[in-house]
């Protein structure tokens, strides 16, 4: 079930993914029909732009500072806060700063 990480390991998330500058870099963790898992990481000033999901969508903020647009509402998320996205609810994340998230999808 799971991918791209270690097993029978103490791990920290946010190391999982490098920053690239002016990208968004992802690494998946999960992904079957009942959820999905990816661990993020944001340059300043990178989105992912307005796009619904099929699946409730919870994130963590692991480091740094995000934005999230959810159904016009703005929410600022630091290190530690998570915030759930509804299903088909338009959404967009934008980089504050550098940041890195944890995205967890049910389906």
């Amino acid at each position: 079930m799971y991918k791209n990480i270690e097993k029978q390991k103490n791990l920290k998330l946010k190391d999982m993914v490098d920053y690239q500058p002016g990208q968004v870099v992802s690494r998946t963790l999960v992904q079957n029909s009942s959820v999905s898992m990816t661990i993020f990481s944001f340059d300043k000033g990178e989105e992912i732009s307005t796009h619904a999901s099929g699946g409730d969508a919870m994130v963590t903020v692991l480091e740094g500072k995000g934005r999230f647009t959810v159904g016009g509402e703005v929410f600022i998320l630091e290190e530690g806060e998570t915030l759930i996205m509804p299903k088909d609810i338009p959404h967009a994340v934008f980089g504050e700063e550098r940041f890195k998230m944890q995205l967890t999808v049910s389906f």
